[in-house]
């Protein structure tokens, strides 16, 4: 009974990315859904899970609206076009601010929940099995 020695210096808890928690949760945001993945696929951790997790459901969204957006105004015209530019310029918007916030409360080690996103990634941080 006792607390188990810490792993070697230079190696990693098994199911860990290897990094300190604040680091690989701000990590899984730095390329959007794309890190999410991959820290979702090698990271067993709750806290870089979660964020791993968000990060797919949030920028996912935000490039299927940004896609849908881009069909939706195709053949529109001047008007189209403008409304398109302004539509898709404010999701832009959207994404940086929530890019920025998201790493800086990842890397201090707190979880910002985004509405609608958040129990959608503690569902899918607890359901994929590595």
């Amino acid at each position: 009974m006792g607390v188990a020695p810490p792993p070697p210096v230079g190696m990693a808890p098994a199911g860990s990315s290897g990094l300190q928690e604040n680091v690989a949760g701000l990590l899984c945001y730095l390329l959007g859904w794309l890190t999410g993945i991959i820290f979702l696929l090698i990271d067993k951790r709750p806290f870089v899970r979660f964020h791993a997790a968000q990060s797919i459901v949030v920028f996912g969204a935000l490039t299927i609206i940004r896609i849908i957006l881009s069909f939706a105004f195709l053949g529109g015209g001047v008007i189209g076009f403008s409304l398109w530019g302004l539509l898709s310029t404010c999701v832009w918007l959207i994404g940086l601010v929530l890019w920025i916030v998201l790493m800086i409360m990842a890397y201090q080690g707190k979880t910002f929940e985004v509405p609608v996103a958040a129990p959608i990634a503690r569902n899918i941080a607890g359901s994929v099995q590595v």
